[in-house]
Parts: C-alpha cells; sequence; structure tokens
C-alpha cells in the first residue's frame, strides 16, 4: 500500500486550509471532500469495507504512484474516505475540483485519470458515472439521484472526510458541539435539547433519545456508563459499521455529550469483532482524540472527565439486546435478563447505564449544534429528523442512503434505490433485518416512520432494506431469516429457543413438499406463543418474517401445500426441469456439463432430462445459450420431460 500522511502531515494541512463541502441542491446531502490546502485538488478513494473488498485500496495505491510520477504531488493529495454509499458503484474516487464521480475503477484506469484529468485538465468522459435511468453520463456527484435524493446528518462526513484524520474531522467543527455542551449547557439543558429534537433511538425500539438519558440521569449513583451499542447483525444492514468506519469521531463526540449529561466518566464501544474495519478505525480516533486532549480529563477546561474503551463482541445476535450487551462486556455470556429494572437504574456492573447505538449518537452532535428544534422539522410528527437506511437485494443502487422520516417506500426504492435490478418487478421489501416484515408492492407508500411500519406488522429495526423481484419465493424469504434468528437464539427462554425450531421445522417441511394444510394455521399459532413468552426482542421479533409473508403472500403459501408447487420456481423439490424442443439445437453443450448425465440426445436433435434422477443443480440452465432449458412450477408426473 502506497505510504500514507503521517501525523505532522495532517497537522499542517489543517493549519494551511480548512476542508470546504458543496450543499447538493434541494436536500442538501454533502457528497464532497475535504481539501487539505488552498490550491490543491484531492482525490479521494473510497476505503469502506465495500469498495475495500472490491480493490479500491490497489486504486488509492495506484493513484499514489501515478500523482508521484507525473510529478503533481505539490498540488494533488491523494486521500482515503468512507463508505461513500453507493456500494454498487465502487471502488470509486472523487476529484475534488468540480466533484469529479468516477465510479467502478480498476487500478489501469488510474492513468488516464491523471494524465487526461489531472494534468490535461478535461474529465475522463467514458470513466464517468451512467445514470441507469437515461445512459446519460453525469460528471458531479452531487447531480447523481442517488445523492441529490438525500438528506444526510448521521452520515454528513461519511465519505467526505479520510476517518483516520482527526484534523479533518476538526476542520469542519468537529467537537465544537461537545465543548459547548460542556461548556456553556447544563446536562439538563443537554437532555432538553435531545427531547426537543425528538430523536428517537436508531437501534430499533425507537425509544426516545432524551427520556432515556433523562432516566439515567436521575438514578442516583457516583458511577455510571455509556455504552455505544455497535453490535449491528442484521442480515444487509451495514449502517453503523459503515459510520464507525467513515466517521469514528461522531460516535466518540456523541458519547462525551451522553456522558456529560447523565454524569458518566467511563464509556465503553461495544463492537463485533466481525467489523475489523471499524475496531481499527475508532482505535486510532480514540488514540488520536486522547492524544488531543479530547478524551481523558478536564474536557475543554470544563473539569469534566471521560475515557472510553473498545469491548469486541464474538459476533452474537444477541447481544445487540441491551442486557445481553452488558452481561457481555462484563464478561459472562451475552443472554438478555428480565427487565425490570432496566439499565439506566441498574445496568453495567449494577451502576446506571445509558446505552444508544451508532447512528443515534452520531446524530447528537449536529443537534446540539444546530439546535433540537432544527432536527424536529424533518421527518414525521412521531418519527422526527432523518433515517439511514441499507439497500441491499435485488436493487439498482444498492448501498448506504440517509433520508427523512416520513419518506416512502416508494421513495426510497425507487427514486433513491433506482428500482429493482434487470428489469424484474418489485415483490416485496424485508425491512428490519430478521426482527422485521416482509412487505408488498400495494403498500409502497407507507411512509418511514414507526407507527406507520408497526401497524403492517413490520418495523423499522435499524434500517437495513432487503428487497426482492419477482422470482423470489415468499416462504423460503421467511425460511431464510428464521434460520438466523433460530441458529442466534440464545437458548435461554424455551418458547424461542424452542419454538423457532418447531417453526423452522414447519418451513422446512413446507418447501420439501410435505406440507399440510393445518401447518399455515401452526405457524401462527407457534408465532404468537413465541411473542407473548419470550425474555428479549430478538425472540419476541423473531416470527415477522413468517407472520407477513403469511398476511401478504398466503397464496403463495398455499399453492406449496395444495399444489405441491412453487410459484417463483425457487424451491427444489416442488420444481422440475425441461428443455424445450423447439428452441433446443441439440448442441450438447447440457449433456456434456450435467453432473449426474440424466441428459440425453443426438447430436442436433433436441435433448431431454431424466427428471427421476435429476439433482436439480441448474448447471444446464446455465451453460444453455439458447434459453432452451426451462423451469416448470411443481412435481413431475413423468421419468422423462
Amino acid at each position: 500500500m502506497a505510504e500514507r500522511r503521517t501525523s505532522g502531515e495532517r497537522k499542517a494541512g489543517r493549519r494551511t486550509g480548512a476542508a470546504k463541502e458543496r450543499t447538493a441542491p434541494k436536500r442538501g446531502v454533502k457528497v464532497t471532500v475535504g481539501r487539505a490546502a488552498e490550491g490543491r485538488t484531492r482525490i479521494s478513494v473510497c476505503a469502506g469495507t465495500a469498495c475495500v473488498f472490491a480493490g479500491s485500496m490497489k486504486v488509492y495505491d495506484a493513484f499514489a504512484e501515478q500523482v508521484r510520477a507525473a510529478g503533481l504531488g505539490d498540488r494533488v493529495e491523494v486521500a482515503i474516505s468512507g463508505c461513500h454509499g453507493l456500494c454498487s458503484q465502487g471502488p470509486l474516487a472523487v476529484v475534488s475540483d468540480g466533484d469529479v464521480y468516477y465510479p467502478r475503477l480498476r487500478p489501469e484506469d488510474v492513468a488516464r485519470i491523471v494524465d487526461e484529468h489531472l494534468v490535461g485538465g478535461a474529465v475522463v468522459e467514458d470513466l464517468l458515472y451512467v445514470d441507469p435511468a437515461t445512459g446519460e453520463r453525469v460528471t458531479c456527484a452531487h447531480d447523481i439521484p442517488f445523492y441529490a435524493q438525500q438528506h444526510r446528518i448521521a452520515l454528513r462526513d461519511v465519505g467526505v472526510i479520510d476517518p483516520e484524520s482527526l484534523d479533518e474531522y476538526l476542520a469542519r467543527g468537529g467537537y465544537e458541539a461537545a465543548r459547548t455542551a460542556l461548556t456553556t449547557m447544563t446536562p439538563e439543558s443537554v437532555i432538553e435539547e435531545v427531547l426537543a429534537s425528538g430523536l428517537r433511538g436508531r437501534g430499533g425500539a425507537g425509544f426516545p433519545t432524551g427520556m432515556k438519558w433523562k432516566f439515567a440521569h436521575d438514578s442516583p449513583g457516583e458511577t455510571k456508563y455509556v455504552i455505544c451499542n455497535g453490535d449491528e447483525g442484521d442480515p444487509g444492514a451495514f449502517m453503523d459499521a459503515s459510520i464507525m468506519e467513515g466517521d469514528p469521531h461522531a460516535v466518540i463526540e456523541g458519547m462525551i455529550i451522553a456522558a456529560y449529561a447523565i454524569g458518566a466518566r467511563q464509556g465503553y464501544v461495544y463492537v463485533r469483532a466481525e467489523y475489523p474495519l471499524a475496531v481499527k478505525r475508532l482505535k486510532l480516533a480514540i488514540a488520536a482524540a486522547e492524544e488531543h486532549g479530547l478524551l481523558g480529563d478536564d474536557l475543554f477546561g470544563s473539569g469534566r472527565s471521560f475515557r472510553l474503551r473498545i469491548k469486541e463482541g464474538a459476533g452474537a445476535f444477541v447481544c445487540g439486546e441491551e442486557t445481553a450487551l452488558i452481561a457481555s462486556i462484563e464478561g459472562k455470556r451475552g443472554m438478555p435478563r428480565t427487565r425490570p429494572p432496566f439499565p439506566a437504574v441498574r445496568g453495567l456492573w449494577g451502576k446506571p447505564t445509558n446505552i444508544n447505538n451508532v447512528e443515534t449518537l452520531a446524530n447528537i452532535p449536529w443537534i446540539i449544534a444546530h439546535g433540537g428544534a432544527a432536527y424536529a422539522e424533518l421527518g414525521a410528527e412521531t418519527s422526527r429528523g432523518t433515517k439511514a437506511f441499507s439497500l441491499a437485494g435485488k436493487i439498482v443502487n444498492g448501498g448506504l442512503a440517509e433520508v427523512p422520516m416520513g419518506s416512502s417506500l416508494r421513495h426510497i426504492i425507487f427514486d433513491v434505490g433506482g428500482g429493482i435490478k434487470d428489469g424484474r418487478e418489485f415483490k416485496a421489501v424485508q425491512l428490519g433485518g430478521p426482527s422485521g416484515g416482509c412487505l408488498p408492492a400495494a403498500l409502497l407508500d407507507t411512509p418511514i416512520d414507526y407507527e406507520s411500519l408497526a401497524a403492517t406488522g413490520a418495523i423499522v429495526g435499524s434500517g437495513g432494506m432487503v428487497v426482492v423481484d419477482d422470482q423470489t419465493c415468499m416462504v423460503d424469504l421467511a425460511r431464510f431469516f428464521l434460520q438466523f434468528t433460530q441458529r442466534e437464539s440464545c437458548g435461554k427462554c424455551v418458547p424461542c429457543r424452542l419454538g423457532t425450531k418447531r417453526m423452522l421445522e414447519t418451513l422446512d417441511r413446507i418447501i420439501a413438499g410435505d406440507g399440510r394444510e393445518e401447518d399455515l394455521d401452526l405457524l401462527e399459532e407457534l408465532s404468537h406463543y413465541i411473542i407473548d413468552g419470550t425474555l428479549c426482542a430478538l425472540g419476541g421479533t423473531a416470527p415477522n418474517p413468517v407472520l407477513t409473508t403469511l398476511k401478504y403472500f398466503r397464496e403463495e403459501y398455499e399453492a406449496h401445500v395444495r399444489d405441491k408447487r412453487c410459484p417463483a420456481g425457487k424451491c427444489k423439490a416442488l420444481i422440475t426441469y425441461y428443455i424445450d424442443p423447439e428452441a433446443c439445437t441439440g448442441c450438447t453443450l447440457c449433456a456434456k456439463k450435467c453432473p449426474t448425465n440424466v441428459i440425453t440426445g443426438d447430436k442436433k436433435q433436441p435433448h431431454v432430462i431424466d427428471v427421476a434422477v435429476c439433482i436439480k443443480c441448474d448447471t444446464c440452465r446455465q451453460v444453455c445459450k439458447f434459453d432452451a432449458v426451462k423451469i416448470r412450477s411443481g412435481i413431475a408426473e413423468t421419468a422423462e420431460v
């Protein structure tokens, strides 16, 4: 990897110039990068997890080498940033002059950008972003619809600054909100400001953040704790990871303010070890904050102290629940306990404890800096502010987005997300991870707020959105999420431990073609036993994917049970492969590739599949160049088709 800037060079950069930003029209989303100094150009390479895995650090190295070779080191700086959000376009880089956006870069593309753009002064047209809706190339990042439709507060500096540079965070006003809170406000006035903002917990429960702080503040005791819950574990969710990777100082600053508000001097960031990049950058940020007196004793001359430690979790989903998380920090097995008492009264080591998730804390500095009323102007009546969502699945613009609460599902999926991949039809969206629900096309105009989504059977959750198209089997999708929660059950309470197992066995039976009519009633009955009898939200919400798919896609369950047919053609036991004789040219490729030799036929003559021994591996369909291999929904009645 090319050599990164030293701390001395970073300090020099802070002295010679402040970071700049561009505000996108209408929504105000900030998508550009800071500059090291006036008159210098910055190339910012995305170094979020998705881009890193796609090879962005090789692109970074190539830029560093090409800039050096071209003799541009005195006027061009190569830097990293956190996740830009449009993960489906990575690896990507932005050139600060004009916010020129280059997606899907390869190391071999870099020389052209340096020669033609940085030296020659002309953007490299064929490397620019192509709007999938219009087919037109877009030069500036803030003109790309994905960004222009957003309003970023929690993600305000993610993808903008170098996450490993304290100087860049300071240059954009970092830690000024903490300074203001600790030196000009009382703990009570801080809490009142957060209450006025209407901010609710972004980890899933949606409890008012200011109220939570007030409970911890009012609890008696000299020793109190603040915990940041970074144990995000929902399949398809990566909001908190991206914030910790891309703007770790915002999380730290939010924790300093929270600690002051409740009277805590010690804090923990609980982050799963499966997020190595987040752990690395949090450690760097904590060390830099300690070195500059932003963590430790007498913060900002206020006489207040606050120290912060990282606790790496083992990746147990149940540790996202507050009391299980506390147990894990204490060195015990991560299992929930009954409440009350709540953590605000008796939490970590029996002391009053406040727990907020990453996104919640990242909002706090903005709220203190701009006022709770400004935050409350955004969003819906009972769900104020903005919310970050991860867009995954069969969606064009897969990635990370932030929009005002109250935005519709349709707006997020089609305007921000760009719609469904490959021109397929939208079928459903799974909201809130394995604890959430699947909503159909008829509910696309549902506003994203806590109460509206709860009325549908889904939840906001931490913000994961998994979009599926018309080729998805909803019974199989429900089984996928139930498999996850059943596997992640800590086993402490019987309804969760055994109830989810019985539900999973029932779904397995239905998908295998052995379903019975009474199975659908059994699934609903078991769901309500689990919801009513479990200790924590993991078990209490585990049946949601099954209940919502039964509610909105019941005909698919009935087709599996009554007709022994999978309408989506995905459940192996309920489909049959066959070859269309009109389309087959007899090229023999499918027969050659079949691992079980069940395809027969003479050359240049239509072939047939012996369905009695076909293992349904899908190889024949994938290799056929003439789209002759088809899938029939239902169990075959003959040995050959």
